[in-house]
């Protein structure tokens, strides 16, 4: 095989998902973070409309993003579901990681693009983000909980009606071992050759 692609194949199949409370706390410099985003600029996308933004929070940013997540949910999500551990949960996610970066899909200016195309080119960038950090021997975590998904996050962050956010990203250094992948269905099953 091509060197080349077993590089590629390589990090590919050892991201893992590390959760942020095993991360150990250790900072990446800004400018290897700066790195991983100019790799998800680079993800595939119809009519150039580059749907991918990203919103950054470093140092005490990160503590104070996590405050302001936990009291988005305690604000909204009703008392009948409200829960003292998930809110403490949220508050603390971020407590070992570097940075956080919010994934979004802003929608482009060219209508006659399905919207499912541009959460797809999105959701490329964010992977191209997440094998970036693989190589790099940073972890992370693609999370989509707490109010990641309300329509207070996207008020909170500013976004129009119509973008959307496509998860919190928690990057950090971890100590613990990452654990080996596994695939629970063969790929045979998935793949139909015509």
């Amino acid at each position: 095989m091509d060197i080349a692609f077993s590089t590629i194949s390589e990090v590919i199949k050892t991201r893992r998902t590390v959760k942020p409370p095993q991360m150990n706390g250790n900072r990446i410099p800004d400018e290897q973070v700066s790195q991983l985003l100019s790799l998800a600029d680079w993800a595939p996308t119809h009519g150039y409309t580059e749907p991918w933004r990203f919103k950054v929070y470093a140092g005490e940013k990160v503590k104070s993003f996590c405050a302001d997540h936990a009291e988005l949910y305690k604000q909204h999500i009703g008392a009948e579901n409200f829960l003292e551990v998930k809110y403490e949960q949220i508050k603390h996610m971020g407590d070992q990681a570097s940075h956080i970066v919010i994934a979004v899909m802003q929608r482009g200016n060219l209508p006659k693009i399905p919207a499912l195309e541009e959460i797809a080119a999105a959701s490329c960038a964010v992977q191209n983000f997440l094998l970036g950090a693989t190589a790099a021997g940073i972890a992370s975590y693609w999370g989509s909980g707490g109010m990641a998904y309300h329509p207070v996050m996207k008020e909170y962050l500013q976004l129009k009606e119509e973008d959307l956010v496509l998860g919190i990203l928690y990057i950090g250094y971890t100590d613990k071992p990452v654990p080996k992948g596994k695939r629970t269905i063969p790929l045979d099953e998935k793949v139909e050759w015509m």
